[in-house]
């Protein structure tokens, strides 16, 4: 098939969309399509046989764009719009694959060409709008009405939670295909790394880890205040977080000491995805504290393969995928997330129960294999349907 593949960020970066992405195309890759992808200017460069990589020009102080809504990605959609339109124009494509809000772009595609397109639904716009940007909740009805709109006229919607499915599903989409991240601790994401820093080794056991971006939907106030709550109550353990930007890193390295966690937290900054196993070796329990959204955090998948157990919060975002016999569940506040991270250290048997669980369901349903069954299934139906 000849597809077009509108990619609104910056492409490619290790973060949740952009892998979702980088795992779409080596399956569309792999079956033989020609695909052109138009994404932003930032990004590494990656190479998949039949797909090349249409880029937005670099823009002045268009740099360090950041996940979600915010006035630097929407000055790169303009962008990214007519790029999608000179190419539609002209490239014959049998479909648009729109992911996230470039669902828009593809509309006005479909209007002016009749091109069908798929809407790949990594979280909801307007839910994510509101949460970031508090005075945008008034125009929340007219955003979920262009949502919904979006969601009726595609060929095919393809959700990346459970949640977002049943948001999608009172809409009545042609056809609906729930499409879930996958672990990423596979042979061909790992890669041998170099050795550990030094300090870690250091630390006292047990360790708590955290790996993923800073931003506050992520929960790392949460976080902190239940480690500091853990710590008063006379518990000698660790907390390891990797990832965030430096300016997020700086800003709860100054909370951490606040609260009096010096010694005890390790900021790694960034970590290759491709190093993840390595790093969980340190680990006694891994950590999801997230707060805001309704999409389960990529980091999920390689959670459950781990071997190792899981504390997250008690909401939907980790709920449509964990349960209480593959994880502990917290409600998201500091005194109950201490209370989870207590139960872990106090029952070390409990919690291998949980992650010998965990590793098998992630085997049993958010395998590589099932992800690549879906996507050609998933295209096989396009196939049919637009010939």
């Amino acid at each position: 098939m000849k597809i077009l593949l509108l990619a609104p960020h910056p492409f490619f970066q290790e973060r949740g969309t952009p892998i979702a992405v980088d795992l779409l195309l080596t399956v569309l890759s792999r079956r033989g399509d020609q695909v052109d992808v138009v994404t932003f200017h930032e990004g590494t460069e990656r190479v998949y046989p039949g797909v090349t990589l249409h880029r937005i020009p670099r823009l002045p102080g268009m740099r360090d764009i950041r996940p979600g809504f915010s006035f630097k990605k929407l000055v790169c959609d303009v962008f990214v719009l007519a790029k999608a339109l000179h190419l539609a124009a002209h490239g014959h494509y049998q479909v648009v694959h729109a992911v996230e809000e470039s669902v828009f772009m593809a509309m006005l595609i479909r209007l002016c060409l009749r091109t069908p397109y798929v809407f790949d639904m990594d979280s909801s716009m307007p839910q994510q709008m509101t949460e970031k940007f508090r005075g945008l909740a008034v125009f929340a009805p007219i955003l979920k009405w262009f949502e919904g709109r979006a969601i009726r006229h595609a060929l095919a919607v393809v959700p990346v939670c459970d949640a977002l499915a049943e948001l999608a599903r009172p809409y009545a989409p042609r056809k609906l295909c729930l499409l879930r991240d996958v672990s990423l601790l596979m042979p061909e994401f790992q890669t041998a790394g170099g050795e550990l820093p030094s300090a870690l080794s250091a630390l006292p056991h047990p360790c708590f880890l955290y790996i993923g971006n800073l931003e506050r939907y992520q929960g790392l106030d949460l976080l902190l205040d239940s480690f500091a709550l853990l710590l008063k109550s006379g518990v000698q353990a660790s907390l390891v977080i990797a990832g965030g930007k430096e300016t997020d890193i700086r800003h709860y390295q100054e909370k951490a000491g606040i609260v009096g966690l010096g010694k005890n937290v390790r900021f790694l900054g960034p970590w290759p995805i491709g190093r993840m196993a390595e790093l969980f070796t340190i680990a006694d329990v891994l950590v999801s504290p997230r707060i805001q959204g309704n999409n389960t955090p990529m980091k999920i998948y390689s959670y459950l393969q781990s071997g190792k157990p899981i504390l997250a919060t008690d909401l939907p975002t980790h709920t449509q995928v964990l349960s209480s016999d593959v994880a502990v569940l917290a409600s998201p506040t500091p005194a109950h997330f201490a209370a989870g991270m207590r139960r872990l250290i106090e029952h070390p048997a409990q919690g291998q129960e949980l992650a010998r669980q965990a590793k098998t369901l992630a085997t049993e349903q958010y395998s590589w294999t099932v992800f690549e069954r879906n996507v050609r299934e998933l295209y096989a139906w396009i196939e049919h349907t637009t010939t």
